[in-house]
């Protein structure tokens, strides 16, 4: 029986953290809940973060700047509202008119109703003429099943098409035709998000001693803890590239440590091993998987590993299928989210991709490789720190 240890988290974790209940205006206790952690932690982190931020300004010029950023906020928040349902909106102009109402009613409460009606090409009049009137059993029954489509698209994080959300109905018990499933889907403007291009950052072309592929490709791992896997990879923004280092614990695909930042250094991986070690406190019989990147191979990383009794396995030249585990999470985490974004900066993308992974990777995404469950609740299972 494993013996549960106090977790502890980095400095870069608090700040993040901390931003998020700022930037995204959900309530403290909610953001707590989501990254795991205790609420008063997370109430702590804030008022140490601000009581440092009051040493470099007046109480009065940083409750205006403050201000200021809110108001910016809203105005941006109902910019992209906008934006947003004219962007739902343009799949259904082609649409017949009671297509076109079905949309302003069932976003009534999300957008003005003569925004969406001019948006769509149809008059308020019309549209409220159409609300009146009693809907059919067949429509009714649509709506109703339009509805349970939407939650699982959405909990999936829009990953999934038709096939697997037809599936997904079916396992609940939906006696439903795949066509049908796909006409709602189409109609509602409901897509499977794809997969692009791939690019490598290993920088393998050095003279740097390297150990041998120990791992060989045994993915599947019985106890957390025993082999974590590591890799780098970019995410472009406006400002330029921003580069992330994760380790994965292979018994749970959850990652363990990560660290971003806009250079592709040996300190990136480092503090993403740092804080697998802080969070993790693993044994000595611990494999380390990567690729052949100088990073990696770099003699004060591979130090830091001797030093806490880790054990190195390097991927062959040339082959990313010795990696797939941590490839398979960068194509996951592209395909889902970044491929769907244009960050303007490289701290707008740090928060983005530390609430991916953090608040639904590890916490609430389903793998079928689990069992279709999460990383958290596959590791609760054995007290997983």
């Amino acid at each position: 029986m494993s013996t549960k240890t106090r977790r502890q988290y980095t400095e870069e974790f608090k700040a993040e953290a901390v931003r998020l209940v700022r930037d995204s205006a959900r309530p403290v206790a909610q953001v707590a809940r989501e990254l795991g952690i205790a609420d008063h932690l997370l109430y702590r982190w804030r008022a140490e973060q601000q009581q440092a931020e009051s040493q470099g300004h007046t109480r009065p010029s940083m409750h205006a700047e403050q201000e200021e950023l809110a108001r910016l906020r809203r105005d941006n928040a109902t910019l992209k509202q906008e934006r947003d349902f004219l962007k739902r909106a343009a799949a259904f102009l082609g649409e017949g008119v009671p297509m076109r109402y079905r949309v302003i009613q069932e976003h009534d409460r999300r957008y003005p109703i003569r925004l969406m009606c001019r948006a769509l090409a149809v008059s308020p009049a019309g549209y409220y003429a159409w609300r009146g009137r009693p809907e059919s059993r067949r429509a009714a029954a649509n709506h109703t099943l339009l509805a349970t489509i939407r939650v699982l698209h959405q909990e999936s994080r829009q990953p999934y098409g038709s096939p697997s959300i037809w599936r997904a109905l079916r396992k609940q018990g939906h006696r439903v035709g795949e066509h049908r499933v796909a006409r709602l889907m189409r109609h509602d403007g409901l897509r499977a998000k794809t997969v692009k291009k791939w690019r490598a950052t290993t920088q393998s072309n050095h003279h740097l001693p390297v150990a041998a592929n120990t791992l060989q490709r045994q993915f599947t791992v019985p106890q957390p803890n025993r082999v974590w896997a590591g890799d780098i990879t970019y995410v472009w923004t406006l400002e330029g590239w921003l580069y992330l280092a994760v380790l994965l614990d292979l018994y749970s695909r959850a990652v363990i440590g990560w660290a971003m930042g806009p250079r592709l250094t040996g300190d990136l991986t480092e503090q993403a091993l740092r804080m697998a070690l802080v969070t993790r406190h693993p044994p000595t019989e611990l494999l380390h998987h990567s690729d052949r990147g100088s990073q990696y191979a770099a003699g004060q990383y591979q130090q830091l590993l001797t030093t806490h009794g880790i054990t190195a396995s390097i991927s062959r030249t040339g082959n990313c299928w010795d990696n797939a585990c941590v490839e398979s999470f960068f194509g996951t985490l592209k395909r889902e989210l970044v491929y769907h974004r244009q960050y303007a900066t490289r701290s707008e993308a740090t928060q983005d991709i530390f609430e991916y992974i953090e608040v639904f990777y590890n916490r609430q995404r389903r793998h079928s490789t689990l069992g279709y469950r999460s990383p958290a609740e596959f590791e609760a299972r054995t007290a997983v720190a």
